[in-house]
């Protein structure tokens, strides 16, 4: 299963777009960009939702590959 930062990164690529361009379009940092797509930085809701406007993927194809952590709550 593809990361969500896999996922911006190969819709980026399928769009033929840059780092550069796709930042400017999301209004974020080059890095920040790198950061989504390396897995180091999850994007925020709004975020999310401007990458699936620009790159033209589903809101849920991204929502779906972010990590949910195990609670820890005791039982």
């Amino acid at each position: 299963m593809n990361t969500i930062g896999e996922t911006i990164k190969a819709a980026r690529e399928m769009q033929q777009m840059s780092l550069e361009e796709l930042a400017q379009k999301v209004r974020v940092g080059t890095h920040t960009i790198e950061k989504y797509e390396s897995d180091e930085q999850i994007p925020s809701t709004q975020t999310i939702l401007k990458l699936s406007t620009v790159l033209d993927i589903a809101v849920t194809d991204l929502l779906e590959k972010i990590p949910t952590q195990p609670s820890n709550e005791k039982k």
